[in-house]
C-alpha cells in the first residue's frame, strides 16, 4: 500500500504495469492514462485526489484500431505513451501507433462516453507525441520515432498543428538529435512555462535510462538540455518517462515508471523543485540539479485527507459488464463472455485458436489482467460444463507472458480431467509441455496461483475450496511484449462445430502481502 496512513506515501504508487504513465489536473482531479499495447479495452483511465491513491475508472478506447487489424494479437503493437491534456473543456490523449501513425480521442468526462479516434497523422514509426497549445493562437506536436518501423530513432521533433488538435500541418523540424549523449531520447512531453518551452523526454532505455529535459524560447529550437532524474544512488533503474504535475497551490510532482521485468513497468512520484528555470525531481543530494528517487515522502498537499484505495483487482462478476481491471488479448468477440449479475458469475465460451496458432501466445480471447503487487494470491472458482459432442475443451486459470503456464480443467471422452502445462519462450512458437494431474469427480473445482517477489509461481487445486493440492511443478513469470506479466482465465477449443462448451466463473480473488 503506497498511502501510509501519516501523512506520507512510499513509492512506488502502484505495483502495477501502468507504462509510460501521463496525468492532467483539473480543478482537485487527477487523471492518468497509460500505454496499453496490444490489449483491448485500451488506454486506461485512472482517477485521484492526491496523487497517491489512484482507482481504475474505465478506458478511452473501448477497441483497438483499426479493428480488423487487432482481431488478433498484436504483440507490442498498438498504444504506446500517450498524452493526457486538457484543452478549452475537453479531455485530450493522443498516442502513438508505430504501424498506422499518430491518433486522437477526447472527450469531456474521461469516466463517461469517448468519441471515435481520429488519425492526426498517418505514417510509419511516429511515436510518443504531445500537444502544446500556445498563447498566440498556434499549437504544435512533438513526438519522437520509432527505429524500428521508421529507419531512424533517437530524434525528436516539433510539427505545426491545427488548432482543433486535429491534424499535423507540416513536416516540422528536428529539434533534439539523441545520438551522441542521450540514445534512444523518445517519450516527448511538451509543456509552456515562463516564456520558455520544454520537452521532457526520457533516454537511455527503458530498464537504464534517466530523464532529459530540453529548453527553449522558440518552439523549433535550439534546445539547450539538462539531467533532472536518474537513477543515482538508488536501487530505482531507469527512473523517467511520465507527467510533471503542478497543484493548485504550486508544488510540483513528477510521476514515472520504473522496468521490473515480469511485474511490468511500476509507477512512482517523485517531488518536484524549479531552480534557475530547470526542473529537479526526487532529491538532489550533490546539487547538481540531477535528482535521484526517493522511495517515501510526504505526500502532496492537496489541502484534503482522501481514503486509501487502490485499482480494483478481485471480482465477485456480479456487475452487468466485465470489470475495468480486465482487457483481452485481441479486440473481443461478442460470443466470447457473458456476465449473469443475478447468479454474480461470469461465462467464458470456448472458442477455437486462430488458424495457425502454436500455444496460448497466439489466442485472442484470454481475459487478463495486471500483477498488483510484487508478492500475492489468486484464487477462481468455475464449474465446468463441456460440450459433449466436442473432446479437448479447456476452461482454467493461466498466468501469461513471453513464457506461461496454466491449470484447466480438459474434456475427454471418459470426463474432465485436471491438467498442467507450460510453454517456454511461447513468443517464439514453442508447443506447451502438459501434464495430466487426475481425473474430476464433478464439474467444479477451484484454482489458485501464488506468486512471490521474484515472480516465482505456485498453482494448486482443490476439489472443495479448502484443501488445495500443489503442482509440483516450477514456473517463473515472464514479461510479455513491452509489458509486464499478466493473470487471469481463459476457455478454449480444438475443433469447430455449431455450439460450444462453457465455464461460469464465480469469482476471482486476489490476497496480497
Amino acid at each position: 500500500m503506497a498511502d501510509q496512513g501519516d501523512g506520507t506515501y512510499k513509492n512506488p504508487v502502484l505495483h502495477a504495469d501502468y507504462s509510460d504513465p501521463d496525468v492532467v489536473r483539473v480543478g482537485d482531479d487527477f487523471y492518468m492514462t497509460s500505454s496499453s499495447f496490444n490489449s483491448a479495452p485500451a488506454l486506461p483511465i485512472l482517477h485521484s485526489k492526491d496523487l497517491v491513491n489512484w482507482k481504475l475508472i474505465g478506458h478511452a478506447l473501448d477497441r483497438q484500431v483499426p479493428d480488423e487489424h487487432f482481431s488478433t494479437p498484436q504483440h507490442g503493437n498498438g498504444v504506446w505513451a500517450p498524452a493526457f491534456r486538457y484543452h478549452e473543456g475537453e479531455y485530450y490523449i493522443y498516442w502513438g501507433d508505430p504501424d498506422f501513425g499518430i491518433y486522437l480521442v477526447k472527450t469531456d468526462e474521461p469516466a463517461g462516453e469517448w468519441e471515435e479516434p481520429v488519425l492526426v497523422e498517418a505514417g510509419k514509426g511516429l511515436i510518443d507525441p504531445a500537444p502544446l497549445w500556445d498563447e498566440d493562437g498556434k499549437a504544435y506536436l512533438s513526438h519522437a520515432f520509432a527505429g524500428s518501423r521508421a529507419g531512424i530513432k533517437s530524434v525528436l521533433v516539433v510539427k505545426p498543428m491545427n488548432w482543433e488538435g486535429t491534424k499535423t500541418t507540416g513536416s516540422g523540424r528536428i529539434v533534439f538529435d539523441g545520438h551522441e549523449d542521450h540514445p534512444t531520447v523518445e517519450g516527448t512531453k511538451f509543456y509552456k512555462k515562463d516564456g520558455y518551452y520544454y520537452i521532457f523526454a526520457p533516454a537511455g532505455g527503458v530498464s537504464t535510462g534517466w530523464q532529459l529535459i530540453l529548453r527553449s524560447k522558440d518552439p523549433y529550437g535550439p534546445y539547450e538540455e539538462h539531467v533532472s532524474l536518474a537513477q543515482g544512488n538508488t536501487d530505482i533503474n531507469g527512473p523517467h518517462q511520465g507527467a510533471w504535475i503542478e497543484l493548485e497551490n504550486g508544488e510540483d510532482w513528477f510521476i514515472h515508471f520504473q522496468d521490473k521485468e515480469a511485474y511490468g513497468r511500476i509507477v512512482h512520484l517523485q517531488p518536484m523543485t524549479w531552480k534557475n528555470g530547470w526542473p529537479t525531481m526526487g532529491e538532489d543530494k550533490d546539487g547538481d540539479g540531477t535528482g535521484q528517487p526517493v522511495m517515501s515522502f510526504r505526500k502532496p498537499n492537496v489541502g484534503k485527507t482522501y481514503p486509501i484505495v487502490t485499482p480494483q483487482d478481485s471480482d465477485e462478476f456480479s456487475g452487468n459488464d466485465i470489470g475495468h481491471q480486465w482487457q483481452w488479448q485481441a479486440n473481443p468477440e461478442t460470443t466470447w463472455a457473458f456476465t449473469n449479475p443475478a447468479k454474480g458469475q461470469l461465462r467464458l465460451y470456448t472458442q477455437l485458436l486462430p488458424e495457425g496458432a502454436k500455444n496460448l501466445w497466439d489466442a485472442p480471447n484470454l481475459l487478463l489482467q495486471k500483477f498488483p503487487a510484487e508478492e500475492f494470491t489468486t484464487t477462481t472458482k468455475l464449474t465446468f460444463n463441456p460440450n459433449k459432442d466436442l473432446e479437448n475443451e479447456k476452461a482454467g486459470l493461466v498466468v501469461m507472458g513471453r513464457s506461461y503456464a496454466y491449470v484447466a480443467l480438459e474434456s475427454r471422452k471418459d470426463g474432465i480431467y485436471l491438467v498442467f502445462a507450460k510453454s517456454k519462450n511461447a513468443d517464439e512458437g514453442n508447443p506447451e509441455e502438459k501434464k495430466q494431474l487426475k481425473k474430476l469427480s464433478g464439474k467444479d473445482v477451484y484454482f489458485r496461483v501464488e506468486v512471490d517477489k521474484n515472480a516465482e509461481c505456485t498453482f494448486s487445486y482443490s476439489e472443495d475450496g479448502k484443501t488445495f493440492t500443489e503442482v509440483k511443478e516450477d514456473f517463473t513469470a515472464r514479461e510479455g511484449k513491452w509489458v509486464g506479466a499478466k493473470v487471469g482465465i481463459f476457455a478454449t477449443k480444438e475443433k469447430k462445430i455449431n455450439d460450444s462448451g462453457y465455464s461460469d466463473f464465480d469469482w476471482f480473488r486476489f490476497s496480497k502481502k
